[in-house]
């Protein structure tokens, strides 16, 4: 997959993270989008690196979505922890 491809599934990731984790988000739409690109690529490096789940070159793939989503709610969660109370 290309990095636009990443992005965009970074995108849909970081929106299916915020609908499995709602609440409010130190950072918003913006950040929460971000933190999706950037657990997309996290997730997709921690599934070929340490689980022995090389990401496939198909979009589609059930495993490329299951790491982006997972790397996401992590970000989304250590954020979270990290930054919680920043917007009270």
């Amino acid at each position: 997959m290309s990095i636009i491809s990443w992005i965009v599934l970074g995108l849909l990731a970081g929106a299916i993270a915020k609908f499995l984790l709602p609440g409010r988000d130190p950072g918003g739409l913006i950040g929460t989008t971000l933190i999706g690109i950037a657990g997309a690529f996290i997730g997709g490096w921690i599934s070929a690196r340490w689980l022995d789940r090389p990401i496939t070159k198909d979009f589609y793939d059930g495993a490329t979505w299951a790491a982006a989503i997972g790397g996401s709610l992590v970000l989304l969660i250590a954020y979270r922890i990290l930054f919680g109370n920043s917007r009270d």
